[in-house]
């Protein structure tokens, strides 16, 4: 082989391992708003399909007796005593009785925990006094405060949302101060750099970078609100989705028991699909409100 032709295999070797080497772009990369949308349909029809194939495939189990209907009623049965408790008002009864106390105490502890997450990260001394005590409470199971409160106001739907307030008081003023103690400080030297200050500096810099934390945080408070006023109904109450599920487990009512089961289910997940909207309309520019 002439030298001619060992450089022009080389060559051709050389260009074939580039070749082979280059990066294909990927859908997301050619078509990112196409690839965006396909991904949505995607995710929508598994998330409607597969409680759809599950809720099949129990109906079925329980027509042909695969499972002992007396714990595992056909999803129909319950379905069908759902309209019932709907028609004479003892569903809408009870969802109201939860939702009142739930969305009270949600709000008393959104506001309170996030000013005091607010004012122990700008403030060092207030949070080297009350950030320890705050983590030791935190701690403490908030069901096991129900009794205090009792003793203190009595039976009521107060110690209720009191308690609620407690449990999302702590998960925003923990998701607040770390995302106020964590703004890039590129943020604010720049904010600094161009004179920006007081409620400019707020609006501008401050508020922005919080936002998108303090959103994660309202979405963990409200499952644990929930949480928490379902199970304060189980011990205390004689109305609410969760005195109704209690009620029907004594009674060994499992359609009704099912019922409420479902109820704080959806209920949940409504409330968390509402801030998760509101979100995307507040701080469209976080990555989590891209998908």
């Amino acid at each position: 082989m002439t030298s001619t032709e060992q450089r022009t295999a080389a060559r051709s070797t050389e260009a074939n391992a580039r070749a082979a080497c280059a990066v294909v772009p990927s859908g997301a990369e050619l078509d990112p708003v196409g690839f965006a949308r396909k991904r949505r349909r995607i995710s929508r029809t598994l998330g409607i399909g597969v409680p759809i194939v599950l809720i099949s495939l129990w109906q079925l189990c329980a027509a042909q007796g695969l499972i002992d209907t007396r714990f595992f009623p056909a999803p129909s049965q319950i379905v069908t005593t759902a309209q019932r408790m709907i028609a004479d008002g003892t569903l809408f009864s009870d969802v109201w009785t939860t939702l009142r106390a739930l969305l009270i105490g949600f709000a008393g502890g959104v506001v309170v925990g996030v000013t005091t997450g607010v004012l122990l990260a700008l403030s060092w001394p207030i949070r080297a006094g009350f950030e320890p005590l705050f983590n030791a409470l935190y701690t403490v199971p908030k069901l096991a405060i129900l009794p205090l409160l009792l003793l203190i106001f009595g039976l009521g739907e107060t110690p209720k949302m009191i308690l609620v307030g407690i449990g999302v008081f702590f998960i925003m003023w923990i998701s607040t101060i770390e995302a106020v103690s964590d703004i890039p400080e590129g943020y604010i030297e720049a904010a600094q750099s161009f004179g920006v200050r007081g409620w400019d500096r707020f609006a501008n810099v401050t508020l922005p970078a919080v936002l998108p934390r303090i959103f994660t945080g309202l979405r963990l408070a409200i499952g644990n609100a929930v949480l928490i006023v379902v199970g304060i109904e189980f011990v205390n109450g004689d109305a609410g989705i969760g005195y109704r599920i209690w009620h029907s487990w004594s009674l060994f009512v499992a359609d009704q028991m099912y019922v409420g089961i479902v109820t704080v289910a959806l209920l949940g997940f409504s409330l968390a699909l509402v801030i998760r909207t509101v979100a995307r309309l507040v701080i469209p520019w976080s990555p989590s409100n891209k998908d």
